[in-house]
Formats: C-alpha cells, structure tokens, sequence
C-alpha cells in the first residue's frame, strides 16, 4: 500500500526522532531579532521597499509588498533607522540580543515639487534584468573551470510553535527545565526550542570538465550521534541553492529563480534603490510572482552595474506554493569579488519552516554555509579528481577538541549554542525520554525492544489466506545491544486451515559499513506468492489480507536456503553474489505435471548462482547499525544480474538468466518531474514455468509502482521480455489554475506501463502451463491518470488496462490507493 515504503519508514524516524529531541535545552543567544510592520501613519496603508538598518551600518534589509519585515544579526546595534522617500525618517532604540516586534507608522514629508510630466517608458528594472540574464554564463559560479575552498556548515534544527502552556502537560513534566530558555524567530514570530546541532569543517574541491565534486570533512560534531553515516550530511552537499540556476530545485519541486531566463514570464520586477558595496556601484531590485501558487519566489537582491554580478540576495517561497510541511523558505546568499568580474557566494544560510499547519507543533530548520580561502583555477590533486567518492571523512574527524573548533569556526558559537551537544546527551538519561524511544520502536520501526531482543515486525503477526487460512507468526531479532557486528533474526508460523508449520532463520554479519561489506545466511519454509513485485506487501501482512481484490489460491510452498555476500567498493557501486537453494511445492492450484498429464512433479529444485552489479553515481544514505535507507541520486541507478545453474548440482535444470533494469527519475522543469523504469531480461536454457520471468501482477487495491496493477498474479510469463514504464508527476501544474483545487492543493500524475516478451515451444514442454497463463507475444499495456497528496499522504490512480481484454477474471478499469511521505 505504500509507494515507496523505505523512503516513507524512513521520513517517520526522522519526523519521530526529533519529536523526541524536542525535550532539549537551548536557546541562540547573542543575536539580535527583530520582526517588523511598516505603514502609512495617516492612510494606514502597508508600505513596500522602507529600507530598514543598523544605525551606522549597512547591516539591513526592506519591507515586503505588504509591508513586513525581519532582521536577525549578531551585530552589537542599539537602534535602527527607518527610512523611505516621501517620508520622514526614524530612528527608533531596540533591545540588543532579544527578540522583539516593532510597528512603524512613517509620517509623509510636506514637500513643494515643480511640476512633473510622466511619459511611457520602460519599467528601468527591465533593463537591469535582461544584463543579468544575458550575463549569466559568465557570473555563475558553477561555470567556473575549477575551484578549491574551505567550507564551514552549521545545521541546527528547533522545535516551534512552543508556549509556556506545554509546561502544564503531564506528558511534558519531566522536562520543564527546557521551557526556562523558549525563544522566537524573526521571519514567521513563532516561539521555539533549539534541539539539535552540528558543524563540519570541510575541503570543498570542484572542477567543471571533466566533472569533480569532492569533499573531505575534516572535523565534525552532531549533538546527539557519533556516526560517520550521519556526518557526510553536515557537509556542503545536500543543500544548493544556485540563483543563476533557471530552476532552484527545493523537494522535488523546480522553483523558478528570479533571474531565470523566462524570469519576465513569472515575476514582476521593481527597482528600489542603488548605493555602493564594497565600492562598487549596486542596483537593489525586488521582485514577486505575477500568479498566485505558481513555483516562485519573492524577495530582493543587489546587482553590480558593471558585471552584472549578484553582489546579495534575498529569495523567499511565494505564499501558496504547492510544497508539504514546508510553511515557509528563505535562503540569503551574500556574494564577494574574488576578482574582478567574478563575485563569489560565501555566504549562504538556508532556512526552512516545516509543519503541517502554522498551528501545529514543527521544526525549524537552519543550514549555514561559509566558503573560505577560496582559490578559482587550481590544479585538482590527482587523488582527489580519481576519487569514486564524493564525500570522504578523515579518520579522526569526529574526535576534534574544542581548540582545534575555535581556530576552525569563522565565528564563536554563544554559550547557550555550544550547551546544545551536552544538553542532548543529558537528556537521554530522562526516563520519559526512554519511554518515548520504546513506543517510537513499536509504531515507527515496529519492533518492540526487550534487552538483547526485538520482537516483530508486529503487522505480521495475523493474517489470512486461501491456502493457510488464519495465519499466525511470532517473530523476532537480536537488537543493538547483543551485537552491531551480528543480527540474528527467525520467525514461526501456523496456519490453522492448513494446519502446517512454516519458519525460517537468518544471520547477517556486518564485516564494514562504510563501504558496506556484509555476509547473510538463511533458511526459510514458508509460502510465497511468486511473480510478486519486490515492492508489494508481503503476504504474512494483515493490509495485504484486507486490501485483495482476488481471493489469493496462487501461493506456494518454498524451502529456501541461501548465502549473500554483498560488496559496496564505493558509494553507488556494489556487488552482490548469491547462492541459493530452492525447493518449490506444487499445490492443486499451481500443479507441476506433463503437459500430457501423465506424470506429476512432487517437487522443483534449482541451486544456482547470482551475481548482481548496481551502479548509481552520487547516491546518499542514512545508515543504521544493520539497516541503511537510500536517498537516491539525481542520476541512474543500474542493475545487471546474472542467475546460473547447472543440472545435476543439486538442481534440475540448467540455465542461465540475464536481467537488466534502469531506472531514472528527473527533472522537466516546470511540468514537475518523470520517472521511469526499462527493464530487460533473457533466460538461456530449458525450464518449466515457474524459473521463467513471471511478471509482476498485483492483485490487491494497494498501488504499487513496480508492479502492472492491472495483471493478475500467474497471468503472463516469458523467457525474454522488455518493459518500460512512465510516471509523470505535475506537481501541480494544471489543478493549481484552478480557483477550487487550487486550495485543496492536489497534484496530477499519470503513467503508463507496457511489456512484450516470449516464449520458446521447449520451454513449454517441460510443465503444464496452469489455466490462465499466457505469453506476451502480443504487448501488454495499462495507463492510469491519478491525484496524489490528497491529505498531503494519500494517493488514487484511475487504471485502464488496454490488451489482452479477453483474458477471464480480470479488470479492465480499476482504482488503487497508496500511501506516500512527499513535499
């Protein structure tokens, strides 16, 4: 039922572990935030562009188009001067390192002008916007040959939306300490607790042609972890936001920058001020989105008049953009000449409001990024360009001393900053904190944790079936605490219509995780439901029970013994070799005779060989003791594999199976993204119908993107087959243009799935084909047009089956359901 179950398992844990960090102690102090209104003291009227500053200082920003702003800077001001052509300027005294919100009601200034004759012209911002734009090729800092920097990153993440009537929750009483410290941020006003940190010091090395992106993190810190796993992503990566980019990617989501080449189509464009910066004469542009919910921005930034060069910039998520949990974005990025004509982005922070409403409890989320003795056009080390590595740690990267930090850092974190790392481990002492990790165990990993043991996955416990009737399973593993080398896990049984055991035992050892190096061994007596996707609810799952559309006679008894030995000799490139025993059970259903009925089959038995290569450039991960989910990578993953077996060998057949599958998913901005799926396989050799490739069938309303939805389990077979599959996602596009949807916030997608594959008359032979097998020597085709985040988790798709209409029991028209964590 889920789409992409590991992803979505993997999004709880987050959303969950920082649930229970919430109970941490913090605040950010030594910063002075400051959330501001400005209006017409006699008209009332909000007032854009007021230029709001540090007295004496350039440290400041404007008012948004309607009148709001925000400042937040560790400088040491006392006051900040207000001013706006056509009124009278202020000066107005603030508390230094506090928050506090201030309305301004400007005085228009009585002045006697001559008279002024307006004539059309072009808007002046226009001009500057067209400079920049033809401009773009030689500013962006992406087209620079090659560059070498030292790159420091702060991540910090704060609960918000806290207020002292938490205090009064039972739950909550045994962390009232945290409360003494509740602060407020300058952009949204919501009050919030700082609950987590890191910093990484890293060497950032990039070259253009031919391609390098190389990081080596030197030090880092993470309140609350030691892992390597989750170091790499407190470095430079993961976070980018480019302003010459046409489309600023945030959550899968192509947002159109402000300078973007059809920039004139998406955003109005007013020129607000000039001044010089760093002696160098500046235009100050705003900008806003002419549509309602389209993927823009708002915000302001400086331009050099004679590079065209972004000198500072200011970019906010427009109001209604169609992005979950994401309330809120803004990204500053302040630019410096490292010569004459190219200015350099030194400075980013990045900072996001997730929360499924303003109301509700969230996080805040707050990446900064300073690039350091930045040097363009630097020879890359040999070592470092021929690293299949994009991100490296060094050996003692997270044992660095707080010296080591104050001479890294390019600037003191304050007292209360710094108190984070210590108050997080203190608080996992807290007893109600150990509570909360064991209900998180149960509902998010679905494993309940005694001592050395873990018992589950609890969802397995009951089902139901036409084979075995009530199925019931008691099921269990080893946890962390016996061993992070060593997991032992097993699992029994019984079905009482039936009325036989089943179980099954595995042991994974962990030889490396960083590559990853692993061994597994198992053995297993259970039922399966071959030609099963492997993305598809497994049978022993109570959904499964629940959600069939067909009642299910197609499983089969198999013993499986099998040994994995699985190699990563790189991040994204890994080996995987297998060997495995088989023994496959006919039943009245799926029956094993000749296909002259004179003989029946007790049993299949193949012991073969696998070798499986996957290949994906720049994936990322987050990694467990045991467990790893990947995050993906903007660029294909590859699998080859390879499956032999020779007769004789405790096998009865020989053959040899080639599989190839690719899968992508990319950007097609701005009609959201595509992601597709080409897979290819031959099987060399004589074989009956169950080693032949069973297509993937789905017989239950859960929505499975791996699957034909439409087919049913043992409906088509083929010894060489080809299949591809579309999947577009709009995001969006079209329902946004309309006024009632457009609120609803439901996005469209649509998909297509073909196959065409065969059968040689020798592979026909050897077993009766069961009653309703086919091949696909004529294609198979499903389309499906559906709306996805309704409720921001569900999924229905609309499905048309097209071929083979005239085949019994099935649907040519279908609905089916999932579930997915997307932004």
């Amino acid at each position: 039922m889920l789409t992409n179950t590991r992803a979505f398992k993997f999004f709880k844990n987050i959303l969950f572990y920082l649930f229970f960090l919430f109970i941490a102690k913090g605040s950010i102090g030594q910063t002075t935030r400051i959330r501001g209104f400005v209006q017409d003291a006699e008209t009332k009227e909000p007032l854009p562009f007021v230029n709001i500053s540090f007295k004496g200082t350039n440290i400041g920003t404007i008012t948004d188009f309607e009148g709001w702003f925000f400042l937040e800077t560790r400088h040491s001001g006392d006051s900040i001067t207000i001013s706006y052509v056509g009124y009278l300027s202020q000066t107005i005294q603030i508390r230094k390192f506090a928050y506090q919100e201030i309305n301004i009601e400007l005085i228009p200034e009585s002045v006697m002008l001559d008279a002024v004759v307006i004539v059309p012209s072009e808007n002046p911002a226009h001009r500057i916007i067209r400079n920049i734009i033809s401009s773009k090729g030689r500013n962006n800092p992406d087209n620079i040959h090659s560059y070498v920097s030292e790159v420091y990153n702060k991540l910090q993440i704060d609960v918000n939306n806290v207020d002292e009537s938490m205090k009064e929750k039972r739950l909550l009483k045994q962390f009232h300490f945290v409360f003494d410290h509740i602060d407020t941020n300058a952009i949204t006003g919501k009050a919030f607790l700082p609950i987590f940190i890191s910093e990484a010091v890293s060497d950032y090395y990039f070259q253009r042609s031919p391609k390098v992106e190389h990081e080596v993190i030197k030090v880092s810190q993470i309140s609350g972890f030691e892992n390597e796993s989750v170091s790499q992503f407190t470095g430079k990566f993961y976070q980018n936001v480019n302003i010459y980019d046409n489309y600023i990617n945030v959550f899968d989501q192509g947002l159109v920058s402000p300078i973007a080449s059809s920039g004139f189509f998406y955003y109005k464009y007013y020129l607000v001020d000039s001044a010089f910066i760093q002696n160098r004469w500046c235009y100050q542009i705003s900008f806003k989105p002419k549509r309602r919910q389209e993927p823009t921005f708002t915000g302001d930034f400086w331009v050099n008049d004679t590079t065209w060069s972004i000198v500072k910039a200011q970019v906010r998520l427009s109001a209604g953009v169609n992005l979950n949990f994401v309330n809120d974005l803004v990204a500053n990025i302040d630019y410096e000449p490292i010569t004459d004509s190219i200015w350099f982005p030194v400075i980013t922070k990045i900072f996001a409001d997730f929360n499924l409403s303003n109301r509700t409890t969230g996080f805040f989320g707050t990446k900064t990024t300073v690039h350091r003795n930045i040097k363009i056009n630097e020879l890359i080390p040999e070592r470092i360009a021929q690293s299949n590595e994009r991100v490296a740690i060094t050996e003692n990267a997270l044992n660095s001393d707080s010296t080591l930090w104050r001479q890294l850092r390019p600037f003191e974190l304050s007292p209360k900053e710094a108190g984070i790392y210590a108050l997080v481990d203190t608080v996992k002492q807290v007893p109600m904190f150990k509570t909360f990790l064991d209900l998180y165990e149960i509902f998010v990993n679905y494993y309940y944790i005694i001592g050395y043991f873990e018992i589950g996955p609890y969802y397995k416990t009951f089902s139901f079936n036409e084979i075995e009737g009530n199925r019931f399973r008691l099921s269990g593993r080893t946890s962390n605490k016996f061993s992070t080398k060593f997991m032992l896990s097993a699992f029994v049984a019984y079905g009482d219509k039936d009325e036989r055991f089943k179980w099954g035992i595995e042991g994974l050892y962990m030889f490396d995780k960083m590559p990853r190096q692993s061994l597994m061994l198992s053995y297993s007596k259970d039922i399966e439901q071959l030609g099963q996707s492997p993305n598809a609810l497994v049978e022993d799952n109570i959904l499964t029970s629940i959600l069939r559309r067909n009642p299910n006679y197609k499983l089969t008894l198999v013993n499986d013994i099998r040994m994995e030995y699985h190699k990563e000799w790189f991040t994204g490139f890994s080996n995987t070799i297998s060997l495995a025993n088989r023994e496959i059970f006919p039943t009245e259903h799926i029956p094993f005779t000749s296909p002259d009925q004179s003989k029946n089959f007790e049993k299949l038995t193949t012991t073969s060989a696998s070798l499986n290569t996957r290949w994906i450039k720049n994936e990322r991960f987050v990694t467990g003791e045991f467990e790893r989910v990947s995050l993906g990578s903007t660029h294909p993953e590859i699998n080859l594999t390879l499956t032999g077996s020779l007769k004789g060998l405790a096998s009865d057949f020989s053959f040899l199976k080639v599989n190839f599958n690719y899968y992508h998913k990319t950007n097609i901005n701005p009609l959201g993204y595509l992601r597709y799926i080409i897979d290819a396989g031959k099987i060399f050799g004589t074989v009956p119908y169950p080693l032949l490739q069973l297509h993937e069938g789905n017989e239950t309303y859960a929505f499975d993107r791996y699957a034909f939805n439409m087919m049913n389990y043992y409906e088509f077979a083929s010894d060489q087959y080809v299949s591809l599959y579309l999947e577009h996602h709009f995001q969006g596009f079209f329902l946004n243009r309309i006024p009632i949807m457009r609120k609803l916030k439901w996005r469209e997608v649509v998909a297509a799935k073909g196959l065409i594959g065969s059968i040689r008359n020798e592979n026909r032979n050897i077993y009766e084909f069961p009653i309703g097998l086919y091949s696909v020597s004529d294609p198979y085709l499903e389309v499906s047009v559906g709306v996805e985040n309704i409720f921001k988790v569900v999924r229905f798709d609309a499905l048309w089956r097209l071929t083979h209409l005239d085949h019994p029991n099935i649907e040519r028209f279908g609905l089916r359901m999932g579930f997915q964590i997307i932004f």
